[in-house]
């Protein structure tokens, strides 16, 4: 596979990165207390919508969702007929299995094991959120994953690239198929939009920046001088846009705080059961570590950025479905760097020789 369908190998997991847990506890905070004492803010900005789409927060998700996008090297997609096997297990588990496990684990906790706990309308939003959690696989974070399980990086991009065209035509019909199931009506007009808006758009300008950039200054400038002047947009994106979703949940939060962990609870186990199936997978497929871990990766975590901007879009920022994908981001980052170590301990596993999987 050549060199210039690989993305720049990155450092490790960067500071915002790491830490991302505590800054998402820190939005919280800070949400709820300008819901709390400054309710005119929340207030203000929700009158600012097109099409039930907030205008403030879409702008904010444009923000962090772009800088991903141009990592992004569809020319790999090329290929993808020399690995088959560790792309047919990313695509299985993303999309014939991880949804639906999202859904009916979602179900059997917010329905069944914590019905004495939660409202039933409550917890049909909650599982309305885990869906649109679960039918999102993850297109960003993969990369610093892979980086620190030593990953095969030009595999790692045509499993990212194929996800992100798969997006553009399976997440709606999943998503809508499954918030059917459970009752909820879908406005498929709103959620067209959101793919449209949180998907394609971005995912276009990031490809025709590409393009224009190397076309223009080459591929080294690219990855070294264009991608890193947008290293931190998308963290700070992400957290201004969940400081505005904490101020609009104000309420929900200061009323129902037990419901965060309760939220925790099927999406740790979500990703705890969809890393173990991929990974292991990978060790009966007998697929090397560097192919196999970050297929697990992406198995287990999601595009919580592109969750979190359709729950928005779909139901409001003040939902407790919006509440729900947002707890998403709050537990990922810890799990998945659990698991990393996981993968790095268990190298053994899989065959050692470095020959391209098959």
């Amino acid at each position: 596979m050549p060199d210039e369908s690989s993305p720049h190998p990155a450092p490790g997991i960067g500071f915002f990165d790491r830490f991302l847990t505590v800054w998402v506890i820190a939005c919280m905070v800070l949400g709820v207390l300008i819901g709390r004492f400054l309710p005119g803010v929340p207030d203000l900005l929700g009158r600012w919508e097109y099409a039930n789409v907030s205008i403030p927060i879409a702008l904010l998700i444009w923000v962090m969702i772009y800088p991903m996008m141009l990592k992004v090297d569809f020319a790999s997609i090329r290929n993808v007929g020399r690995n088959p096997k560790g792309l047919f297990v990313t695509w299985v588990a993303n999309w014939l299995v991880k949804p639906f496990s999202m859904f009916a684990l979602a179900s059997l906790f917010f329905y069944v094991v914590f019905a004495p706990l939660i409202p039933a309308d409550l917890g049909r939003d909650y599982v309305a959120g885990a869906v649109i959690l679960g039918a999102a696989p993850c297109t960003a974070m993969v990369f610093v994953w892979s980086q620190l399980t030593k990953g095969d990086p030009a595999y790692t991009v045509v499993q990212v690239a194929t996800n992100d065209l798969i997006i553009l035509v399976a997440f709606t019909p999943i998503v809508g198929f499954l918030l059917g199931i459970g009752g909820i009506q879908i406005p498929w007009a709103t959620l067209l939009l959101s793919v449209v808006l949180f998907v394609v758009i971005p995912l276009g300008g990031g490809v025709l920046t590409r393009v224009l950039v190397v076309r223009r200054r080459g591929l080294a400038y690219f990855q070294d001088g264009f991608i890193p002047k947008f290293q931190n947009a998308t963290i700070v994106g992400l957290l201004a846009t969940l400081v505005l979703i904490f101020a609009f949940q104000a309420d929900v939060i200061l009323a129902n705080p037990l419901h965060i962990v309760l939220i925790a609870v099927p999406l740790v186990v979500q990703t705890i059961l969809m890393f173990s199936l991929t990974y292991g997978a990978g060790r009966l497929l007998r697929l090397p570590h560097r192919v196999a871990a970050p297929a697990a990766m992406i198995g287990g975590s999601n595009f919580f950025e592109l969750a979190v901007a359709v729950a928005v879009a779909l139901f409001g920022a003040n939902s407790p479905v919006a509440l729900a994908t947002t707890v998403g981001v709050l537990v990922e980052v810890p799990v998945m760097l659990g698991l990393v170590r996981f993968a790095n301990k268990t190298t053994r596993w899989f065959p050692s020789d470095r020959r391209p999987a098959s």
